[in-house]
């Protein structure tokens, strides 16, 4: 189901894009590793403002990744896709997620989406294609197939992190921090699918600074 998503879910699923676009390597690439993520839940989520079951987050990536469906808590899909990460999670002691600093180091980064462009016709679009569309060997990244606008990829600073650490897919790391911000930039300016009640993401009022659109609680708290 993780790796051919779209097949295996078809009701639940409403684009081109596959569990493993994201998390690589059937989850065991270092960048969206699902590796110990069984171990660190039920866990507090700033973007939901509630303590998340696995189940829960699963089912969050259905609706924003996938631009789907949530499965059936009752089902038998869901608890096979739990019992995957437990499976990868052997020998991770039980405990709460550590300090998560990766997407600092990108504050003090400034895009240039025109240059991001260059680099994403020369390095990407060959999987990807030159409109983003992608191919029968890589998802699409913008357009009406690919992840909408709530799903954490399209924070500029996240799909950053994903690309310095894994991309080009067959020589990850090759791209230097700032061609990885410049085509992150640029890919998340594309158009996408847009996510009903993303308004209502962060009702702490603590969204992260890369986060695309509104919040109610943002706006709420900002200076009058």
């Amino acid at each position: 189901m993780l790796v051919a998503t779209r097949e295996s879910l078809p009701g639940h699923v409403g684009n081109r894009m596959r569990c493993v676009s994201c998390h690589l390597d059937e989850g065991r690439r270092e960048s969206g590793s699902w590796v110990g993520v069984f171990a660190h839940y039920p866990q507090y989520r700033p973007r939901s403002g509630t303590i998340e079951t696995i189940a829960y987050r699963v089912n969050d990536c259905f609706r924003r990744s996938m631009n789907g469906t949530a499965l059936d808590p009752a089902g038998r899909d869901l608890p096979d896709i739990i019992a995957y990460f437990a499976f990868l999670s052997r020998g991770v002691p039980v405990a709460p997620p550590g300090p998560n600093t990766r997407l600092q180091k990108w504050a003090a980064f400034t895009a240039d989406t025109a240059t991001g462009r260059q680099v994403f016709a020369a390095t990407c679009a060959k999987c990807h294609g030159e409109r983003g569309e992608g191919t029968a060997g890589a998802p699409p990244v913008w357009g009406p197939e690919s992840y909408n606008l709530g799903a954490g990829m399209a924070r500029v600073r996240t799909a950053a992190e994903f690309i310095r650490t894994s991309m080009p897919f067959d020589q990850p790391g090759t791209l230097t921090d700032q061609q990885a911000f410049d085509v992150a930039a640029y890919v998340s300016a594309q158009p996408r699918p847009d996510y009903r009640g993303k308004e209502n993401d962060w009702p702490n009022g603590d969204p992260p600074p890369d986060v695309a659109y509104p919040t109610r609680a943002g706006r709420q708290q900002q200076p009058r």
